[in-house]
């Protein structure tokens, strides 16, 4: 529609709000990416349209600072909202002049401040809830530390005279060796990475990058040891049925363990959530789905 509107009305493009704000200024407010990137692949005068100032010396730089109230479910969790926030902020300010990020507006404000005052809420808000989420997944994995060291000193078979294990030759047995090695280390992994978010200082900066890449890979040992200690499981229970449902044994276990990592997957849609916010150099607001699945874009 914006491209519509600039290739029939060009003129339209130096069309003001009441208080003074271009279509650079709303689209630095209301976090429009795509708007945004579009203006600034025109053939625009820049200096003019970018630099402009609303009738309160605002920048787009002050109103991409400013903490706008977000819609439920486009971003999970508040931590993430807040490297959503920092993200843009750092666009924005990437593509402005460098004394625009130490102007004032007419309260006498930086953009920095500005950032610091709206957004102090959303970092507290931020620290609670990685401390909530560290917390509850640190339990759990606590947990499966314990069933897998458990597993990896219980060799099936048991051993021989000379103290080798009598299935040391059986492909489930290497299985089983392997899968209980990965599920003890990575559930290990798990716990140390979320105990160092637990004892994280929650500041601003850290939103960027460090806490969202703890979680991630707080997350993704947290996964690995669900599923390794499912294969390991798995491998063990394989002795039990061989002789009677070998037959069977293979396809309903290899069914059980995809099933089993299926559901932990789409039961944590954070995990690809904080996946795309980390490695996503600029940000994008979610897409959602209307019950008639047309795509909206917000």
């Amino acid at each position: 529609m914006v491209e519509g509107i600039l290739d029939y009305f060009p003129m339209a493009i130096h069309d003001e709000t009441k208080e003074g704000k271009n279509i650079v200024l709303l689209a630095a407010e209301y976090r429009q990416t795509q708007v945004y990137e579009l203006l600034r692949k025109r053939n625009l005068r820049k200096e003019s349209m970018f630099q402009k100032l609303d009738k309160n010396g605002n920048s787009a730089l002050h109103l991409a600072a400013t903490l706008r109230e977000q819609k439920a479910g486009l971003i999970p969790g508040a931590a993430l909202q807040m490297q959503w926030e920092i993200k843009w902020y750092e666009h924005i300010k990437n593509s402005m002049p460098p004394g625009f990020l130490h102007l004032s507006n007419n309260d006498g404000k930086t953009p920095g401040e500005i950032f610091m005052d709206t957004h102090e809420k959303l970092v507290e808000e931020g620290g609670k809830w990685l401390s909530h989420t560290s917390n509850a997944c640190s339990i759990v994995a606590g947990l499966f530390v314990t069933v897998a060291f458990n597993m990896s000193t219980t060799v099936p078979g048991d051993v021989d005279d000379n103290g080798y294990p009598r299935l040391e030759k059986q492909l489930a047995f290497n299985i089983f060796a392997i899968s209980s090695y990965i599920s003890f280390y990575s559930s290990l992994l798990a716990v140390i990475m979320f105990l160092a978010i637990l004892t994280s200082s929650y500041k601003e900066s850290s939103f960027r990058s460090t806490l969202p890449m703890k979680l991630l890979l707080a997350l993704t040992a947290f996964y690995m040891s669900i599923a390794s200690t499912a294969i390991s499981f798995s491998a063990a229970h394989f002795f039990i049925l061989r002789e009677r449902l070998k037959s069977a044994a293979f396809p309903s276990y290899s069914w059980a363990v995809l099933l089993l990592i299926f559901f932990a997957i789409t039961g944590f849609p954070l995990y690809f959530h904080l996946t795309w916010a980390i490695f996503k150099k600029m940000p994008h607001h979610h897409h959602m789905i209307t019950p008639a699945g047309f795509h909206i874009k917000h």
